[in-house]
């Protein structure tokens, strides 16, 4: 059984290495310890702004054992419409297939809906099939095409 809840700063240690735990995170993120400054930076804007939520799942022992950040939305279109946005998803690998992950995003999607979005979205690269093919059997619709630019 797990539970989710709302991310700490004592969690950031973990959050940090399940988001470095696959190919892509492994080049992006720095982990060590004490955390790097500007995860520390992060985590305070994120707990200081209402439109943010980063959460935790925790295992029976207390052990963070996935991570994702919600962001709420507001916008013009769609008469008005909030949206919810999921980004940095992750699932300790040894629990990769379990079922958490599934649970932990109808979590978030219940958190979208408490907070009237009408639309939960998120991305996922390109990279990582296994992730795409995860949400679509959630429901999720690839409908658009993303875009970035690093700055």
């Amino acid at each position: 059984m797990y539970n989710f809840r709302l991310a700490r700063q004592s969690d950031l240690g973990a959050i940090v290495r399940l988001l470095a735990d696959d190919d892509l995170g492994g080049t992006r993120e720095i982990i060590s310890e004490p955390v790097d400054a500007r995860y520390l930076s992060a985590f305070a804007a994120i707990e200081a702004d209402a439109n943010q939520l980063l959460a935790v799942a925790i295992d029976a022992s207390d052990r963070v054992v996935g991570c994702l950040q919600l962001s709420f939305i507001p916008g013009l279109s769609r008469t008005g419409m909030w949206r919810g946005q999921i980004e940095s998803v992750r699932v300790a690998s040894d629990l990769r297939g379990s079922g958490l992950g599934s649970a932990f995003i109808e979590w978030a999607i219940g958190q979208c809906a408490a907070r009237g979005c009408g639309l939960v979205q998120l991305t996922s690269d390109k990279t990582r099939a296994d992730s795409i093919r995860f949400y679509a059997r959630l429901g999720f619709v690839a409908s658009h095409e993303g875009l970035k630019r690093n700055l």
